[in-house]
């Protein structure tokens, strides 16, 4: 304990001169504690969900899971040293959780009591376990595990050393099926115990060594993805692709094993993407997401929705007028519910089967991630918040209660919140776009503010007002530094409808340049902001607006593109997501090298002026640091003040405390020395 107090109170030492007008500091802001997926029991006694935290010793984010008892306080479930516990999942009878963790060298699956106490393993795999599911009487676990070195391939390995073939590193994934019966495996565990099952938790393991054997499910040239139990346990519907890489997602069908024999029959295979959803209760029919026969679009189209009926083979399309991309949450007696953004907000819409109509779910709050249901459906838990808090679990009745059982919020007592606005404006070609404009908490409309523009990433990403927007970027202690931030969800934002989304195809860059400076001019309009003290920052697909930005105006004073596309040729010979840039660009390098020139960063690059910061990942496949080096080599034969920054060991997201507050401080000192005119500063070290 008293070594993550000595980190604390170091890191407060540290940033006490460096963070002036910020009144929290970095370290602190990074280490809130976040909710994350809830699931509600069976009986609808029990909520257990995850929580993460940050282990600045270990320089590990490490989730837990925590466990609700309808009239008792909520405690925590799991400890787990090496980045905790994840995937809880209740036994049909209420009695047990299960989850994930690696408490060794892989991954294993874990059973513990809703009384708490110690958890066991109940498997013991080479390969790890990736994901599980309980059959429906509970008797059975389905899981899916990687395949294991062929002999040919470790004799190769022994001879000829490490190489790969690009397209071919993968290994599949396949179901194996593990008998858990507490007549027959239980009591085989019983001797590790010394006690009885209903007694379990209390007890510590004894060399327990024997754990069930699983039996293989699934075989063949392709790789399970989502998959669940029909009602009835005696089959196992499941989502296929030709291989785990993602540009294979393009192919997936949906198949489903008998479990008695392991037949595997073929049931929705269209020339696109299909992906399974859930049983119809009575198991009868199933629904699904598909994108038909559409293979050069769907990055940016709506997916459908189908009904399938098992006796008769025919799918029919539901929710066909609601202008979005949905997700499949559950289907239950209510109907099916799916998840979907609406602008900046996302909400919960029921679909009635049988009409095939959608309606929306009152809740009271924005949904966040994930919601669940009790068996009979008369209980749902939400992850979501209302503004200005952080994101809760709550549970909401039929009756419309709505109990919130975490308290996260808690950790902003003190803190000078943002003031946040969703804000609109129309863009150079009449399109109307929206943003979140974050205000100080003690904002003065008398005077105008520096102005800093945050890019989310995607594109379909989306940004929604949040107390304490974090990633890499310091909102919270700019504005209370006497700055306003705009944050503008472009062209291909989420939650604007398929025709939005389509709106930067064949105009990358080009459309949300238009979006981003009428954004800014709006601003200037209403007197808000100091156009001389203006800069602009975003990862990923922001990184490369941000590159965009740097190579085609000089509106900003400094630019920062983290993990951004400089050159789209560069990209797509590259990057491990092959289908994006044709879908958007409606052509190859090869077919069009024009669309590719007008829309890449690089191709203007002799019109760079901006002062621009590069943030990198070293091994990001995504956009890979080819990328950041071609913008980087250009600017610096111009003399553009810039400086590329590579975080070592990181692909495209920066996933580690450490050198995320690195990532942090990097981008603080760089607009804070351009904008706010402070002089150019390290990061510190003592």
């Amino acid at each position: 304990m008293n070594r993550y107090l000595f980190v604390s109170c170091f890191f407060c030492v540290i940033t006490v001169t460096a963070q002036q007008n910020a009144s929290v500091s970095f370290e602190k802001w990074l280490s809130l504690k976040a909710v994350g997926a809830a699931i509600i029991s069976p009986n609808g006694k029990f909520v257990a969900y995850t929580v993460m935290t940050t282990d600045w010793v270990n320089n590990v984010y490490v989730t837990e899971i925590w466990l609700y008892r309808d009239g008792l306080p909520t405690f925590q479930l799991t400890r787990t040293e090496k980045g905790g516990s994840r995937s809880p999942k209740f036994t049909p009878d209420s009695k047990w959780i299960s989850f994930l963790a690696d408490r060794g060298s892989k991954t294993q699956l874990y059973l513990i009591s809703v009384n708490g106490g110690e958890a066991f393993p109940i498997t013991k795999e080479d390969n790890g376990v990736l994901d599980y599911q309980w059959s429906p009487d509970g008797e059975y676990i389905a899981f899916s595990e990687p395949e294991a070195d062929t002999k040919k391939e470790k004799s190769s390995k022994e001879r000829y050393g490490a190489f790969a073939i690009e397209g071919e590193e993968y290994k599949l994934n396949h179901l194996w099926l593990l008998h858990f019966s507490y007549d027959s495996v239980m009591a085989d565990q019983l001797p590790c115990y010394e006690s009885k099952p209903d007694t379990l938790a209390k007890k510590k393991p004894v060399n327990c060594s024997t754990l069930p054997k699983p039996v293989r499910l699934t075989e063949g040239d392709f790789t399970v993805m989502d998959f669940k139990w029909r009602p009835d346990g005696q089959s196992i519907a499941f989502t296929r692709q030709p291989n785990p890489l993602i540009k294979s997602y393009v192919h997936a069908d949906i198949a489903m094993v008998t479990v008695s024999d392991k037949k595997i029959t073929s049931i929705i295979s269209n020339a696109s993407a299909d992906f399974f959803g859930d049983w119809a209760p009575d198991g009868k029919q199933f629904v699904y997401l598909t994108n038909l026969n559409d293979t050069i679009s769907f990055f940016y189209k709506n997916r459908h929705v189908f009904i399938y009926d098992m006796a008769s083979g025919a799918s029919r399309e539901l929710a066909v007028g609601f202008d979005e991309q949905k997700n499949i949450a559950e289907w239950n007696k209510n109907g099916i519910y799916f998840t979907a953004f609406q602008k900046t907000a996302m909400g919960i819409f029921l679909i009635d089967p049988i009409s095939g109509m959608t309606s929306p779910v009152i809740t009271g709050i924005e949904i966040s991630s994930s919601i669940g249901f009790s068996t009979i459906a008369d209980k749902m838990v939400i992850t979501g918040r209302k503004f200005p808090n952080l994101q809760e679990i709550y549970i909401k009745t039929n009756s419309d209660s709505l109990q919130r059982i975490s308290d996260m919020t808690r950790q902003l007592a003190g803190w000078n919140i943002p003031q946040n606005e969703v804000i609109h404006w129309k863009s150079r070609d009449g399109a109307t776009i929206e943003g979140v404009l974050l205000k100080p908490a003690n904002y003065d409309a008398k005077r105008k503010y520096p102005l800093l523009v945050v890019l989310h990433g995607g594109p379909t990403g989306v940004d929604r007002p949040e107390p304490v927007p974090t990633y890499v970027y310091p909102i919270m202690q700019w504005c209370e530094k006497g700055a306003l931030v705009l944050r503008v969800n472009y062209r291909g934002s989420a939650g604007y409808g398929e025709v939005f989304r389509s709106l930067n195809v064949r105009n990358l860059g080009i459309g949300d340049m238009w979006d981003v400076v009428s954004g800014v001019e709006q601003l200037n309009k209403l007197g808000l902001i100091d156009t001389s003290r203006m800069g602009c920052m975003g990862w990923s697909q922001g990184g490369y607006i941000s590159a965009f930005l740097t190579t085609h105006t000089n509106m900003f004073k400094a630019i920062s593109v983290g993990a951004g596309i400089s050159n789209w040729v560069t990209y797509y010979v590259n990057t491990d997501i092959t289908p994006f840039t044709p879908q958007y660009l409606k052509a190859t390098p090869w077919n069009d090298m024009d669309i590719y020139s007008k829309t890449s960063p690089m191709t203007t690059i002799n019109k760079a002026n901006t002062p621009t910061l590069i943030q990198h990942g070293e091994l990001d496949k995504r956009v890979p640091i080819s990328n950041g080096y071609e913008l980087f080599r250009g600017l610096q034969d111009r003399g553009i003040p810039s400086k590329l920054i590579v975080y070592k060991g990181f692909g495209h997201i920066i996933t580690k405390p450490k050198e995320r507050l690195a990532a942090v401080w990097h981008n603080w000192l760089w607009f804070n020395h351009y904008i706010f005119g402070d002089p150019m500063e390290q990061i510190p070290v003592e």
